[in-house]
């Protein structure tokens, strides 16, 4: 077993073959985490001293990245022992668990878009930081990992927004099987997006697409925190191609001020509202970054484009946090 030693001042042991990432999870060491599969770039963390091997391929970074000793830990193990700059994540996470669920309900949201409802066994204990993801585990085992769209399960309810995949194994459950009562099992809560440290900061959200389900429980988190933690203001900007695609009546909270922008890349004549990307919409505001923190979730693509011109714009590099949907395969 190979030691490491985070920034943080934070160490546990990893096995032979282990992802970093697992082994801090074991150790019960939080690491910030999205996708699990080198596709995204949110366990990004720089080797200070330590070799590391590769378990997958880590397409999340660029080859200057990697040049200048970043690395994936959701994909990387330990072959000496290792100190690792990280951010801290500094909560202690939910604890993840394996439980039963039922379809409670199932609703269009859009023609490409469905509401799940899914309702957990009476008793159940399931916690989670709003802004985390679910993976639900189908028929013959088959996974997709989708974000909780409502900030508490008090209700033993789970709010997903599922979005088609063409010729995804899932999205046929989904779209054409799915029939209310059918068992499941689910896994979580998962990743490492929730809001943190936004007292005193304006909060913006930038969200493309079903991005806008862990956006909506995040707002419905902040409008349930103490005075003392709630930040100035809230803005979204959510993008679609289409107006079908902005699917939800986006609402605020009472709890601060809230504005929202609703953003198109192929809008019609008929769009009055701005066009193009989200990113490009906030910059086009001209706003003050340096006391704003920002949560993005969506496309890899707005993501990654997103951080660095947002940075380059004065947003403080430590106050974007992301989520990436990256797209599973289709079988």
């Amino acid at each position: 077993m190979f030691s490491v030693e985070l920034s943080t001042g934070k160490r546990f042991g990893v096995e032979p073959g282990e992802s970093l990432l697992d082994a801090a999870a074991r150790s019960d060491v939080s690491m910030a985490y999205s996708c699990r599969t080198g596709r995204c770039s949110s366990c990004k963390c720089k080797v200070i001293t330590g070799v590391s091997a590769a378990l997958h391929p880590e397409s999340g970074l660029t080859d200057a990245e990697k040049m200048d000793g970043w690395i994936l830990s959701c994909v990387r193990t330990a072959t000496t022992d290792m100190c690792l700059e990280v951010d801290d994540v500094s909560l202690t996470l939910p604890r993840i668990r394996t439980l039963p669920c039922r379809i409670h309900s199932l609703d269009t949201l859009s023609a490409d878009v469905r509401r799940v409802v899914l309702r957990l066994p009476p008793g159940s204990e399931f916690n989670f930081l709003p802004g985390q993801y679910i993976e639900v585990i189908g028929q013959g085992g088959l996974r997709r990992s989708y974000s909780l769209a409502k900030s508490t399960a008090a209700d033993m309810l789970l709010e997903l927004h599922i979005r088609a995949v063409d010729g995804g194994a899932m999205s046929e459950f989904w779209f054409s099987r799915a029939r209310v009562n059918d068992l499941l099992r689910l896994k979580g809560p998962l990743g490492t997006f929730f809001l943190r440290n936004v007292e005193g900061l304006h909060v913006i959200f930038l969200a493309t697409g079903t991005g806008i389900a862990p956006v909506k429980a995040m707002i419905e988190g902040i409008g349930a925190m103490e005075a003392k933690d709630r930040p100035l203001s809230v803005t979204v900007y959510w993008g679609g191609r289409t107006r079908s695609d902005l699917y939800w009546d986006v609402a605020g909270t009472a709890a601060v001020r809230f504005a929202y922008v609703p953003v198109l890349s192929r809008a019609g004549d008929d769009w009055l509202g701005v066009r193009g990307y989200v990113q490009q919409a906030l910059l086009a505001d001209r706003r003050d970054l340096s006391d704003c923190i920002v949560f993005a979730c969506g496309s890899d693509a707005m993501i990654k484009g997103s951080r660095q011109a947002l940075v380059q714009s004065g947003l403080p590099a430590g106050r974007f946090f992301s989520d990436a949907f990256v797209c599973s395969s289709v079988n």
